[in-house]
């Protein structure tokens, strides 16, 4: 039975995938919000972020809790934060606006302003690709994922990059690459000789 923290691996990719298709049948008549399934889509992507966070806490976990592990689990949550961030403001602006100009120019606006523009579009999200990747390439050098997991984990991270379209399809492979962690084990996170595991605080799930 998958519990609630593994979970997170497979909800992390299906939240995704699920505004990745919201977002495809929302410009089929050739734009995009708002309404319905602007906001639906939308609040389908933060609770993937809210998985997401989960997700990285484990990685680190399965890392051995090191500081390397400890700071990338940081990036990747501050990255996580900061696209939730964004796509609140998006969430926001669709209420707020009768059609899809007076909401792009109410995300126009916000993105205007410096400290803004900076933690949560030009810079934050970058560090949620950044830091997963960075963490799942620390697992394979510890060998604790499969070596083809950080390719299947980058490709799907290239897909927004390549076209926003293929979200869907980055999304199934990520859930490929998850699906073995979502089986791992909790208690298993930690190798036998773990410091951390061995240390007076620990208590094994």
């Amino acid at each position: 039975m998958t519990s609630p923290y593994r979970f997170a691996f497979l909800a992390a990719p299906l939240l995704t995938f699920t505004y990745g298709v919201i977002r495809i049948l929302d410009g089929l008549d050739g734009t995009r919000g708002p309404g319905p399934a602007w906001t639906t889509g939308h609040l389908a992507f933060i609770a993937a972020m809210a998985m997401f966070v989960s997700v990285f806490v484990q990685l680190r976990r399965l890392a051995g809790g090191n500081l390397l592990s400890t700071v990338l689990m940081w990036v990747a949550v501050t990255g996580a934060l900061a696209l939730t961030g964004q796509f609140t403001v998006d969430i926001v602006a669709g209420f707020a606006a009768d059609d899809h100009y007076a909401m792009s120019m109410i995300t126009k606006e916000v993105h205007s302003v410096p400290v803004i523009s900076l933690a949560i579009y030009d810079v934050g999200p970058y560090l949620f690709y950044l830091g997963q990747l960075a963490l799942i390439i620390q697992l394979a050098v510890m060998r604790r994922v499969k070596a083809w997991t950080p390719v299947l984990v980058m490709t799907d991270l290239m897909m927004p990059f390549i076209d926003k379209d293929l979200i869907p399809l980055g999304a199934i492979v990520l859930f490929i690459s998850f699906a073995p962690l979502a089986r791992r084990p909790r208690n298993s996170a930690l190798p036998p000789s773990s410091p951390l595991r061995d240390s007076p605080g620990f208590v094994a799930a």
